[in-house]
């Protein structure tokens, strides 16, 4: 027993033995890590990869001054493709990428323009160090500049752009949220629409605001935060935001008298529901939101025919807005509200018929726009302009 046991005891520690030691280690000045990059059009066809690598200490910080400061250094790199690129960052840098804790991807206007942007990100979107929850952006000129812009809050200004994507997504509902795996949803879904932020500059500063619209893998139109906002609304993403809405009795094309009033959302839910008649396509769409009074400038909310006609005013200004974005959406035949995918759902084969023809389709869908408001409360103050008397205008 005695002999057993021994022979035991020495297997064990002589198991143990090969377990220690780190033969597949790393140290951490080996690796660089990523926070952001940007790519571009480069010469002669190639891609120009500008990587953005956080930087734990600083000569500021070193010196005692503020710890304030900017973290990040940019090195770039070019290649025929964006795998060359990358592998080529130690000659420059002295460190390999490390892209696990990448906050965003931002790629050049002209080069969306000139290549599938589907060839660009295969490689970020293929390799297991990037997440598929990293932000891609399109941005207005060469994407490397705005990687030397400093944050105003954050260390790097990768953390700075994620955080102004995110937030003003959420409360402003100007631009759009889109992680990586959810866009290579969009690009593989049936009508080949995909949406993704724009970045673009205002003097020296940058504002996410705005969204591209891409099919087919390229640029196809930008646009603007106000049409981005119903653009949200019709896709069912528009979270809280504010509406603004004309004084009743303000003529519309008279700017210089015109009064606004807001109203401030804080649910909001639509519905598409495409029906097929005698091969055409009717598309009902279905809004409900909730919110509060944001601000009264002329409005008197004392009765309950006063909070209708309000409540009236808030639907007709969002079933005005969602016209103006969809006659873009159809005059540009960018199916970007997903009409396409819901029938590829319910009907594969009618679909496989259509497909062809979709665009033009889609052009001519009839909308039907049903809008339905329903004010909550009217805040601190009762529903009378604030420093005025009940009754007064």
């Amino acid at each position: 027993m005695k002999k057993h046991a021994s022979l035991r005891c020495c297997m064990s520690f002589l198991l143990l033995s090969l377990m220690t030691g780190c033969w597949d280690n790393y140290e951490l000045d080996q690796f660089g890590y990523v926070q952001a990059v940007a790519a571009d059009q480069g010469k002669e066809g190639k891609v120009k990869l500008t990587t953005h690598f956080y930087n734990p200490t600083s000569k500021m910080e070193k010196s005692g001054a503020s710890t304030g400061s900017h973290k990040g250094i940019n090195i770039q790199t070019t290649g025929d493709t964006l795998f060359e690129a990358v592998r080529d960052i130690p000659m420059y840098f002295g460190r390999k990428a490390k892209w696990d804790h990448m906050r965003v991807i931002l790629l050049g206007e002209e080069l969306i323009k000139d290549q599938d942007i589907g060839e660009i990100l295969d490689y970020l979107s293929r390799d297991h160090e990037p997440r598929g929850t990293v932000l891609p952006l399109i941005s207005e000129g060469p994407a490397s500049s705005y990687l030397d812009i400093k944050p105003f809050i954050e260390e790097t200004i990768g953390q700075q752009f994620k955080k102004m994507e995110t937030q003003g997504a959420q409360y402003a509902a100007k631009t759009s949220k889109t992680p990586l795996y959810d866009f290579a949803i969009q690009l593989k879904s049936a009508s080949k629409v995909a949406v993704l932020p724009y970045i673009h500059k205002r003097g020296k500063e940058a504002v996410i605001s705005g969204i591209v619209l891409i099919k087919h893998g390229r640029l196809a139109y930008v646009l603007d935060s106000k049409n981005t906002e119903t653009f949200q609304m019709l896709n069912n993403r528009y979270k809280e935001g504010v509406i603004e809405f004309r004084c009743m009795g303000d003529a519309e094309d008279d700017t210089q008298t015109q009064h606004k009033e807001t109203f401030e959302v804080i649910t909001f839910h639509t519905e598409l529901t495409p029906r097929i008649q005698h091969d055409k396509v009717t598309v009902d769409i279905d809004i409900l939101a909730k919110g509060n009074v944001g601000e009264l400038r002329c409005s008197t909310l004392l009765t309950v025919k006063n909070l209708d006609a309000f409540e009236e005013k808030i639907e007709e200004e969002i079933r005005g807005k969602l016209e103006r974005t969809l006659s873009i959406l159809q005059k540009n035949h960018l199916d970007g509200i997903g009409i396409g995918n819901q029938i590829y759902r319910k009907n594969p084969k009618l679909w496989k018929q259509w497909e062809p023809t979709w665009e033009k389709r889609f052009a001519e869908c009839q909308f039907n726009i049903n809008v339905d408001v329903e004010v909550l409360n009217t805040g601190m103050n009762v529903g009378t302009p604030f420093g005025k008397e009940k009754g007064e205008q």
